[in-house]
């Protein structure tokens, strides 16, 4: 017997009194409350109107499914179907809270930064008007005003003075800081693009690199050249000597362009700037000056500063070509402005009483590097002026400092050798002691594309440049033909093509290839 409302036989059977028809109780009652009539024959019918009949256990019959084994497979799988979907279905949704995840957590660590870079933004701002309010007392009183005559003498002028003693600097301006990180972030994305250039020398070539010309371009009575820089496209060459001169020097026709008098004592220091339009010169009279070009060819002094108070050891210039760093033995460094010659700031490291004997601008300009007299490198941070890392472990003065143009290597010369040092990881990665412990590593120079390394002492060696774990392969070793035995400074040409050295006697030695651009020196 079936129910009349579901067809399967009923659980709990009930009979109606008027129609005598078979129900499942829960279905009939159900109808009954909603409806009030009998759900087949339509006529009234209520609760009392329905008997109960009492029955043995009823046992379903198997659905037509369970009834053979094929039928039993197929729902197992159906079932198994059901259960890897469903499985699949959260590992999905496992996946999409992973995502949702780490996207909070990124938003958060970029929150975080954006924190800390606004508060250090404060900070600055702090400082600057701290500094500020400090100098508005003094501006209205006197304006320092860098004027020069055509001699080169800096015309007098009323120094202001802080409650120390020392001079009040106007500090590096926000101005200068939106200048110094465009062009930071300007030449950043240049070196991510950058390509080693198809005209640079290759390995094999420098190799076969041999002296071509030997020009005698200072004082025999005072030999020795200090310093050299080269502006490549120009092809001219600045030499810096003991004699006391700066000598500007032109390397296709061999003839000395300009020489620089002024310093009462040896050069140390020389750099182009400005297209080559002017040189600056640091020199053991503690004093800096500034060359300006000519329409006769001639280099006449712009400016005479005197902000140091022992000799100037390096100079440097950034990559704006509008202001440039010295560093002296007097504990200090200067950041000038260069077309006025003005000192912005004057640094000094508190905790250190050393003096800077090298310095050199990392090629994105927002980090200056400088070696102290004792064994120390240190790292600073131009815009705050913060010394942010230090390497120590060479002996003796750090004598040169050269960055890499790939940003990421430093090479540090000091008494015992060339020390290597990663940027990103701030530790050094490897280290050439290429002479005994009585002769000093003089000098050391990247060239412009990063792609070879050269450094001087009672040699020139030359190594090609590779990464931290590969070797440094040393390509060509040039004796010393000046006979003093002290190769002070040496510099790439444009594409690696030439070599420039400076020695203890007072020639200029041009390292090539024979038979290209050779002349008789």
């Amino acid at each position: 017997m079936n129910c009349s409302i579901s067809g399967e036989v009923p659980e709990d059977p009930v009979v109606s009194k008027k129609s005598g028809l078979l129900f499942e109780k829960r279905l009939i009652e159900r109808h009954i409350s909603d409806y009030g009539k009998c759900p087949i024959t339509g006529e009234p019918l209520t609760a009392d109107d329905i008997i109960p009949v009492k029955t043995g256990k009823i046992v379903k019959p198997r659905p037509v499914q369970a009834a053979s084994i094929p039928g039993m497979l197929g729902m197992f799988q159906i079932e198994w179907d059901g259960l890897m979907l469903s499985n699949f279905a959260l590992e999905q949704q496992l996946h999409t809270a992973r995502q949702e995840l780490s996207h909070a957590l990124y938003q958060h660590d970029a929150a975080c930064r954006v924190i800390a870079r606004l508060k250090k933004e404060r900070d600055e701002a702090r400082g600057l008007l701290a500094q500020a309010e400090r100098q508005i007392p003094m501006a209205a009183t006197t304006a320092v005003v860098p004027t020069a005559v055509s001699n080169g003498k800096r015309v007098a002028e009323d120094e202001d003075m802080g409650p120390d003693g020392k001079k009040i600097r106007p500090g590096i301006s926000h101005s200068v800081i939106e200048t110094l990180t465009e062009c930071n972030a300007g030449l950043s994305q240049q070196r991510k693009k950058r390509q080693i250039p198809a005209t640079l020398a290759p390995v094999d070539a420098v190799a076969r690199y041999t002296q071509l010309n030997s020009f005698p371009l200072h004082k025999t009575n005072k030999p020795g050249i200090l310093s050299l820089d080269i502006h490549y496209a120009k092809d001219i060459i600045a030499t810096g000597g003991v004699d006391s001169n700066a000598v500007v020097f032109d390397r296709p026709s061999g003839q000395i362009i300009s020489t620089l008098s002024g310093h009462s004592k040896r050069v140390t220091s020389v750099k182009f700037a400005a297209e080559g339009e002017l040189v600056v010169s640091g020199s053991a009279d503690k004093t800096v000056r500034v060359w300006q070009s000519s329409e006769n060819g001639n280099y006449d002094c712009r400016h005479v500063l005197k902000d140091h108070t022992a000799e100037v050891q390096a100079v440097t210039v950034h990559a704006t070509n509008n202001y440039f760093v010295t560093a002296s033995l007097d504990s200090t460094w200067c950041f000038y402005d260069l077309a006025s010659g003005l000192c912005l700031t004057q640094v000094a490291d508190p905790s250190e009483s050393e003096g800077y004997t090298s310095a050199a601008f990392h090629p994105d300009g927002l980090i200056l590097g400088t070696g102290t007299s004792e064994s120390l490198v240190k790292i600073w941070d131009v815009k705050s002026q913060a010394n942010v890392a230090k390497f120590d472990g060479h002996v003796g003065s750090v004598t040169a400092i050269s960055f890499s143009e790939n940003g990421y290597f430093l090479a540090t010369a000091a008494h015992d050798g060339v020390k290597l040092w990663d940027l990103r990881k701030l530790k050094n990665f490897r280290t050439f002691t290429p002479y005994d412990e009585n002769t000093p590593t003089q000098s050391v120079e990247f060239d412009h594309s990063g792609s070879y390394l050269a450094l001087g002492g009672s040699d020139i060696r030359v190594y090609q440049v590779a990464s931290v774990k590969a070797e440094w392969n040393s390509i060509k070793t040039f004796p010393d033909l000046s006979g003093t035995g002290k190769a002070t400074c040496l510099k790439f040409g444009p594409d690696a093509t030439y070599i420039a050295v400076g020695s203890m006697d007072r020639n200029l030695r041009i390292f090539g290839l024979p038979g290209e651009d050779q002349m008789e020196g």
